[in-house]
């Protein structure tokens, strides 16, 4: 995950990016909790499709630094693009 935020390989959710804007961060403090941080957990997010068929996904909290040392959290996915998709975000 962190090459692809060095390649900006990324994407956010409308959901993060209003997360982001009520903790006052910036897409810099995101950048940086994701390159500073570490995986604390995976989490398999199973769940039926329209179609009736289960899917799986991976999601990933990352607990890492803000520019100003702040502690965030965040919560991430590899996309089908293959792009890093941030869900959500929060100071802890």
């Amino acid at each position: 995950m962190q090459e692809k935020i060095h390649q900006n390989q990324y994407v956010m959710t409308l959901h993060a990016e209003e997360e982001m804007e009520d903790d006052n961060l910036s897409i810099l403090d995101i950048e940086q909790a994701i390159l500073s941080g570490s995986i604390l957990e995976r989490q398999n997010g199973s769940f039926a499709s329209r179609r009736v068929c289960t899917t799986s996904e991976w999601k990933y909290r990352i607990c890492g630094i803000t520019l100003d040392n702040s502690k965030v959290e965040v919560i991430a996915k590899l996309g089908v693009t293959d792009k890093v998709v941030i869900i959500t975000v929060y100071l802890l």
